[in-house]
């Protein structure tokens, strides 16, 4: 029987490819979107809900299904704060995950990054290492996490340091010592996340950058 699949962040470089992958994948019925605004797809297994992710709790009843794939995630210039990206990237997931573990999703699946570190004195990697910390105590089947680095994309704005990063890094990090620096599009993460979805494997796992390149 197929599978039920819920994203939250299907419109960022990652969550993109991930609905369209799981669209194509047999083991997955059914996609669920929920998104700040309308967002539409060609195939018909993808059914897309409006939420407000301030107050997720009034919408409990969408986090129902097999899988949480948790692809949320802002930029401090987008937030405006660090307040405001910690609610985005540390609240509104860790809210979410714990409605689908209440509501008995099995299996949860997490965007994190390379070098999240509950302690980093980096707020980005200390939000997402907190992140990391809090998901692994709720009580899924499965919990994958994904630790990718730069991310390559197509994005709805322009992020000049990412693009000129997605430019040099892939010679850069053909030198020797700096291959674990080297970026990885958002179609491969979300490739690795879709065959990890297809395994099921139980208790906590984090995939670090050199586990996510599928071809390595």
């Amino acid at each position: 029987m197929g599978k039920v699949a819920i994203v939250i962040g299907a419109t960022g470089v990652v969550g993109r490819a991930l609905v369209d992958q799981l669209v194509e994948a047999d083991h997955i019925a059914k996609v669920v979107t929920l998104t700040r605004r309308a967002v539409s797809h060609p195939s018909l297994k993808v059914a897309n809900h409006i939420v407000n992710f301030e107050e997720l709790d009034n919408h409990s009843a969408l986090f129902v299904g097999d899988f949480l794939f948790s692809c949320l995630g802002t930029t401090l210039k987008q937030a405006g704060s660090v307040a405001a990206q910690r609610s985005v990237d540390l609240d509104y997931q860790l809210k979410a995950a714990e409605l689908a573990a209440e509501n008995g999703v099995s299996h949860y699946f997490l965007v994190s990054s390379s070098g999240a570190n509950a302690n980093s004195h980096s707020a980005y990697l200390k939000m997402k290492g907190e992140l990391e910390q809090k998901v692994k105590a709720l009580p899924f089947t499965g919990i994958s996490i994904f630790q990718p680095s730069l991310l390559l994309g197509a994005r709805s704005d322009v992020r000049l340091g990412e693009k000129i990063g997605g430019f040099l890094l892939p010679a850069l990090c053909a030198i020797p010592g700096l291959r674990r620096f080297r970026p990885i599009s958002g179609e491969e993460v979300a490739a690795k996340m879709v065959s990890e979805s297809q395994q099921l494997r139980p208790l906590v796992n984090v995939f670090r950058l050199d586990d996510i390149f599928l071809d390595d």
